[in-house]
């Protein structure tokens, strides 16, 4: 593989990289797009002027504003094609899906963005697939969720340790960027035993290399603030909610609070409410194409003027949305009245219309 980055290669230049990420803007943490104050971007990963990056907590690792879910929901109302059951849509080995995702990350690329999270296996093989001789360009955010501590038979920090190395080897990976183990959705199901062998086992996939940085992924917000408090020098990303119906709780008690007092990076999922934000059905000749893109829009301009949030992580299937993410960033970032008005009522909507399984979103409207 072109550009590969070995384990052992990692683990001999952590001292130099760190030195590296050390050097990268610290004061605001942002480097706006067109980097009006002349800050260093030499070592931001695909820097392009056009996109806004922020830094994302200790890890130093300068992300771009808006990075690439790894969901492709609705990708079959894009490219067509056999479908299977569920959100996925599509068969990964079809030639039509795999060339989507390729051309979606290389305008991904194209576009600046530095980041693509995976989340299950499926997307773990679609986009290590994609990054194939430019993994220079993106980090790679990895869970296996199904070999991790949502289920019982894998809360064991060797069963961990073994999860973790069936799945890079399938996919090729020598290392990730980012291990998140995905916790329970309501995460304090989980006795103070399985979160401690889970934390052991990321301890030790960084000091082998496996991961350059560790983190959680969990969607209940009084246990991740107690985790983080908990297991502050080894817990340095989070994955949460986090949609244009989110506000931050303003006193000490918020999630965001303790994520700023132990500088703890925060990709937000969701932005989009699981498309349940849109009147269409994302197809190239919806009826409401216009409009969908224009709230897709709003969405994470409002998400992005909350500077604790390292990025959203919209789901994407096509480069037309890739560009209209992107758009975002560059607009306006404060909403005005009108533009206020419209994303509440189509947030409402969204409310209205959040399938039963979804409906753990709601509790999100604050952190």
């Amino acid at each position: 593989m072109a550009n590969k980055l070995t384990r052992r290669r990692f683990v001999q230049n952590s001292a130099v990289a760190a030195a590296s990420l050390a050097a990268l803007p610290a004061a605001t943490g942002t480097v706006l797009a067109g980097n009006p104050t002349g800050e260093d971007t030499s070592k931001i990963l695909n820097y392009n002027s056009d996109m806004e990056y922020r830094r994302c907590g200790r890890t130093g690792m300068m992300v771009s504003a808006a990075a690439l879910g790894g969901h492709w929901k609705r990708v079959d109302r894009m490219i067509g094609g056999e479908k299977v059951p569920g959100w996925m849509t599509m068969k990964i080995g079809q030639a039509a899906f795999q060339k989507n995702r390729a051309e979606v990350v290389s305008r991904c690329i194209a576009r600046g963005i530095n980041y693509v999270d995976a989340c299950c296996r499926e997307e773990i093989l679609a986009y290590s697939r994609a990054l194939q001789g430019r993994r220079d360009k993106m980090y790679l955010g990895y869970s296996w969720h199904i070999w991790e501590s949502r289920f019982p038979e894998w809360r064991s920090q060797k069963k961990l340790r073994e999860g973790l190395d069936q799945g890079m080897k399938e996919a090729g990976l020598d290392y990730v960027d980012l291990w998140r183990i995905s916790l329970l959705v309501e995460s304090s199901r989980h006795d103070s035993a399985e979160v401690e062998e889970a934390v052991a086992a990321l301890e030790w996939a960084k000091k082998t290399g496996r991961a350059r940085f560790i983190g959680f992924s969990s969607h209940d917000r009084p246990h991740l603030r107690k985790m983080i408090e908990t297991y502050t020098d080894q817990i340095e990303v989070i994955l949460t909610p986090y949609t244009a119906k989110t506000k931050m709780v303003t006193d000490e008690t918020g999630l965001w609070a303790a994520l700023q007092k132990h500088d703890v990076g925060w990709f937000g999922i969701k932005p989009f409410a699981s498309n349940s934000v849109f009147k269409g059905d994302s197809s190239p000749d919806s009826p409401h194409f216009e409009e969908d893109n224009r709230i897709a829009r709003l969405a994470i301009r409002y998400i992005l003027c909350n500077p604790a949030i390292s990025a959203p992580m919209p789901g994407m299937i096509s480069t037309q949305q890739v560009d209209n993410v992107c758009l975002a960033v560059k607009e306006r970032r404060e909403l005005d009245v009108k533009e206020r008005a419209d994303l509440d009522r189509a947030m409402d909507r969204a409310w209205a219309n959040l399938p039963s399984n979804y409906q753990w979103l709601k509790g999100w409207e604050y952190v």
